[in-house]
């Protein structure tokens, strides 16, 4: 089956007044790439993110966007460094002693030291809100891939109709190849007649010419390879694998068999549908880009 590697998905996940929305783009790219915004509190999780990323995606550039809102009673917590301040405090009176600063030290100074208090989630607020995260990403992540498969089903159209069109021109090939015997084997026959009119034959270049002008003629054997492609090619397009992979790599063979049928074939007919060809691949080429 194919899959387009572009797509979004959003999934929601609420419960007693905390709500996650995940939303998930993504774009071409020959690996699997995950970009997240976790929240900082949660940055421990990036690797249990990912491994929910990886079940279901395996190939694009995958940027997640992930927003929070509670509505529930405050769950923040002030707590007091108590060794902190203590240290804080002896630091200052040594420093007043050393000095002989007159002045006390009171609480509003010790107050305006950093890092004496510090603001934290309740312990369990994480927790809650990973597991409305991993439930809103799995539900982003089906909806991604439910449009990634859409567009795959029109991709899947698109170059099984170019490869059909690509078919039908192998065949005009090989009926003009056929056609093109007769016609060679005369223009080879006058050529050997200008050879015989000096009364010395150069033997050499006669054998030499009738293996040229046979390898010419002959691209049955790119033929045949071409259609073992383009058969491959439509299974690949069928299957239940991902199949940007083997398309990309039959498309290089078939560029390769075509531009020696070009080479070979020394004929303005088969010139123009061999150019063709190379149109509809370059065009399948782009496609492939974007199925996964």
């Amino acid at each position: 089956m194919v899959t387009s590697m572009t797509g979004f998905g959003r999934g929601e996940a609420s419960n007693e007044g905390l709500s996650v929305v995940v939303e998930t783009r993504s774009l071409n790219s020959r690996y699997l790439e995950i970009a997240g915004n976790l929240p900082k509190r949660l940055a421990y999780r990036e690797l249990d993110l990912r491994e929910i990323v990886k079940n279901k995606i395996s190939r694009g550039k995958l940027s997640i966007t992930i927003s929070i809102e509670d509505a529930r009673t405050s769950t923040t917590t002030v707590k007091l460094n108590t060794k902190a301040l203590q240290e804080y405090h002896d630091a200052i009176m040594e420093i007043r002693k050393q000095l002989k600063i007159k002045e006390t030290v009171k609480l509003e100074h010790l107050l305006q030291i950093p890092d004496v208090f510090s603001a934290g989630e309740a312990d369990d607020t994480s927790d809650a809100e990973w597991e409305l995260i991993s439930t809103a990403l799995g539900i982003s992540l089906d909806k991604l891939n439910d449009m990634r498969r859409k567009e795959g089903r029109e991709l899947a159209r698109d170059l099984h109709n170019r490869v059909k069109h690509i078919e039908k021109n192998m065949e005009k090939i090989e009926q003009l190849a056929v056609e093109r015997v007769p016609q060679e084997r005369q223009r080879l026959r006058e050529r050997i007649a200008k050879l015989f009119e000096s009364d010395e034959i150069d033997e050499q270049r006669l054998e030499m010419e009738i293996v040229m002008m046979a390898d010419k003629l002959d691209i049955s054997e790119e033929i045949v390879r071409m259609r073992s492609h383009i058969k491959f090619y439509i299974e690949a397009l069928k299957g239940n694998d991902q199949a940007g992979r083997t398309v990309n790599f039959l498309l290089q063979e078939m560029h390769r068999e075509i531009n020696t049928i070009g080479s070979k074939g020394n004929d303005a007919a088969i010139s123009h549908i061999v150019v063709a060809v190379k149109e509809d691949l370059e065009r399948i080429r782009e496609q492939v880009q974007n199925i996964e």
